[in-house]
């Protein structure tokens, strides 16, 4: 298409809506618990520990297989193959406790039963004795005793940050606890399994990484991956919560189904679902900041310990990745940065939408913050006087070099249209005049590198085939749990192949069709799966356009595909017709598609290297209300604008900004995690664990694209991802609380207002400034 005006109004036809939009609405989209159940289909149900950490004295199961509808139990003796489903090959996640209890809720056995509600009420039955030993359940109690990490930590340095303290102008300490949270996805975790002819397995998982559940059930069963096929149609959402919690559920499914010989589908309860799998990290981040009078910081040395859990799982990458991101957006001229990945008796955490990039970017908005109170500054003026810039400036605690840094624009950009100084100016009259309530805004930034740490997980395979009829099948490695990636992937074939997007049926994706795929995390579905159908869609329109040529008599280059014609010189052929005529002529009419991500590469022992191929930017503008005498307070104004390149589906990604943002405002306000000292969760249900409401939504919230953004590096169509980085945006909704809370003390103190910023929290640190200022 040569006309860039006519191509971008093609674009802007071809933006659908989501894929499943009709159906998620009229209750028609399939998930796995809502297909026919095969005659026979038994039912599992895990039996779990009441014990944080100890050893197994005893099972007795006698009352769980005399239980009504009870066929039998699996322990880990029964496992064939191995007992393991550790992401990262550290054998140190069994799929059934054997002898050594590690956290409250371990699974311990399963029960098959002809009915769930038989399973579930024989898993009860279950008598287990204990040799219990006392826990370590918080970050503190894993530093009390010895500080035992679930794998190697990470250190990132730059320039002499011991030399750079001693002659800082000024130096301060301090630190932050940030709160975990729980994925709370509407469908819970799920598996039916399907046993097969030989060896043979299907299974059905809610999984963001089916060529993993398909290598653990392998591992776990004893038997080849190619003897199992995993599938994926859609998940009700995820976040990170199946990138690997999901191998437990499917493995347990598997082996029940292959032992029995029938059909077995697992769905926990919702609190059991909670108190199994893992969250997001909390971390405690201690640092030491050197800076000169004008807030330039000169030295950061910081060390972030991290609550993981009892086994590895993928803390390691999380750790790591917080410590990528506790730069944001600003050039720290001497810095050391330090991972603990420390081990406790709790579920293992795990991956979670921003991969440790929220806790790092918490600490990086915290030091600014902190410079700027001790200093009598506005944070956003500290902020501009940190950002990246070019030359040395540009260099990141990692050492990539950053070249497309766009954040000093969209701050000026959004300052000035959502009026940041003017309303900064009226809430500071407004607190000089109220005493029982104040206000607080707060403008912060976020800068998000995008691509797979692990280098290897950048890659992506798609097939396209195009029937005699002109429609198209689309198949990719990539899985759609609700963020519209089915939707854009068919907009991007559609757009390159010039049919409408009615013609393209995209099928579950299964491990049978694209191999060895990468999770769908990390923000990269589209960027990968987006490419290699792109790879696939033009090697068959070069076979296509060689044929029209040489059969019409055109030049190569004279022939495109638009609004669903194949055009041929100054003449034009129906899509269908034509790929009728192409296929009497036998030129072959599918294809598969490869991609792979360029220009990265990562060295974790010398902590250098260029792990992201871009980064994505934004900003937000949020307005607090706080009551004093109750610490409740309401979002009265969000201003975001958020960089998505050349946008594939605008809507979509003004979704993916507006849900992230209100999923960071609850991680970073009301979702609070809690265990009792025995090690026992106690926030296992929506009635003890509060994530946000329609009424917590801001009250006047607005959000833009930068329109004139486009991605430098060759993504598809220069889009740039949406996933992650606007869930960042939420904490400059923490900052405004803390610019409120401090108004209490006419800013003569700064709060140490930690995540989540309960109301009960708020309302602490209001008393605790308020005690300091009568003081003095």
């Amino acid at each position: 298409m040569k006309d860039s005006n006519q191509f971008q109004l093609y674009l802007n036809q071809l933006e659908m809506k989501h894929e499943s939009i009709d159906k998620h609405v009229t209750g028609t989209a399939l998930y796995i618990d809502d297909l026919p159940e095969v005659e026979g289909t038994l039912h599992a149900y895990i039996g779990t520990s009441s014990c944080a950490k100890g050893k197994i004295i005893s099972i007795n199961l006698d009352a769980v297989k005399t239980a009504e509808g009870v066929l039998g139990v699996i322990t880990a003796s029964d496992i064939p193959g191995i007992n393991d489903i550790s992401p990262t090959g550290l054998n140190d996640e069994p799929v059934l406790a054997d002898n050594e209890i590690a956290f409250w809720g371990q699974p311990i056995f399963v029960v098959i039963a002809k009915t769930r509600d038989q399973a579930r009420a024989a898993a009860r039955q279950g008598k287990v004795a204990y040799k219990s030993e006392k826990p370590d359940i918080t970050i503190v109690d894993a530093e009390k005793s010895g500080a035992k990490l679930v794998t190697k930590g990470l250190i990132l340095e730059r320039g002499d940050v011991d030399l750079a303290l001693l002659s800082a102008p000024n130096r301060l300490k301090g630190e932050i606890t940030i709160g975990g949270q729980d994925h709370f996805y509407l469908e819970g975790h799920i598996a039916l399994s399907i046993p097969g002819e030989d060896e043979d397995v299907l299974v059905l998982s809610s999984t963001q990484h089916p060529s993993e559940v398909q290598h653990m059930v392998a591992k776990v069963l004893g038997i080849n991956s190619n003897a199992v096929t995993v599938q994926v149609r859609r998940m009700g959402g995820a976040f990170g919560g199946k990138e690997t919690q999901s191998n437990l559920f499917a493995v347990i499914a598997a082996l029940a189904s292959k032992k029995y010989g029938k059909a077995v589908k697992i769905r926990p309860d919702r609190d059991d679902d909670m108190i199994i799998t893992g969250k997001r990290h909390d971390f405690i981040a201690s640092y030491e900041v050197g800076y000169d009078n004008e807030g330039h910081i000169q030295a950061v040395d910081a060390v972030l310990s991290a609550r993981c859990g009892f086994s590895a799982d993928l803390s390691g990458p999380v750790t790591d990745r917080a410590l990528f991101h506790s730069d944001n957006c600003y050039f720290y001229q001497n810095v050391r940065l330090k991972s603990r990945p420390l081990r406790t008796n709790t579920v293992s955490n795990t991956a979670f939408r921003g991969f440790g990039g929220p806790q790092g970017i918490m600490l990086a908005e915290r030091m600014i913050q902190e410079v700027a109170y001790a200093l009598g500054k506005d944070t956003l003026e500290v902020r501009k006087v940190n950002l990246y810039d070019k030359g040395k400036r540009s260099i990141t605690p990692y050492h990539q070099k950053i070249r497309d840094n766009i954040a000093p624009k969209i701050i000026s950009e959004l300052t000035q249209s959502a009026h940041y100084y003017e309303r900064r100016a009226n809430i500071l009259k407004y607190n000089s005049e109220n005493q029982y309530s104040k206000k607080g805004i707060a403008l912060t930034p976020v800068k998000f590198g995008i691509s797979f740490t692990a280098t290897w997980f950048n890659q992506a395979g798609a097939l396209v085939h195009i029937y005699t009829d002109g429609t198209i099948a689309l198949n990719h490695g990539g899985t759609e749990m609700g963020q519209g990636l089915n939707t854009k992937v068919i907009q991007i074939v559609a757009l390159e192949i010039g049919v409408s997007v009615d013609k393209i049926k995209i099928t579950a994706t299964n491990t049978s069709k694209v191999p060895n795929t990468s999770a769908t995390a990390a923000s990269s579905g589209t960027d990968l799966n987006g490419m290699a159908a792109l790879n696939a869609v033009q090697k068959i329109i070069r076979r296509l356009k060689t044929f029209g040529a040489k059969v019409h008599k055109v030049k190569y280059e004279d022939i495109y595909f638009r609004d669903d014609q194949v055009y041929l010189g100054h003449k034009k052929i129906s899509f269908p017709k034509f790929i009728g005529d192409a296929y009497l002529a036998r030129i072959k009419l599918w294809d598969s598609g490869f991609y792979k991500t360029p220009k990265i590469h990562w060295n974790r022992e010398l902590g250098k290297g260029s792990p992201f191929y871009y980064f994505s930017y934004g900003a937000a503008i949020s307005e607090t209300t706080l009551d004093t005498l109750t610490g409740e307070y309401v979002f009265d104004r969000v201003d975001i604008l958020h960089d998505v390149g050349e946008s594939i589906n605008s809507t979509i990604d003004i979704g993916q900004v507006e849900g992230g943002f209100i999923q960071g405002l609850g991680w970073l306000t009301t979702e609070e995690l809690w265990w009792d000292e025995e090690g026992q969760l106690k926030t296992h249900a929506p009635s003890s664990y509060k994530i946000p409401l329609a009424s917590d939504r801001p009250k006047v919230f607005n959000i833009s694209l930068a329109s004139w953004s486009k991605n430098k590096e060759r993504t598809v169509r220069r889009s740039k991802a949406v996933g992650e980085p606007p869930l960042m945006l939420a904490v400059s909704a923490h900052e405004a609380l803390v610019m409120a809370v401090a108004a209490t003390s006419e800013y003569q103190g700064f709060p140490n207002l930690d995540s989540p910023a309960t109301p009960e929290r708020v309302l602490a640190q209001v008393e605790s400034l308020r005690e300091k200022l009568v003081t003095k």
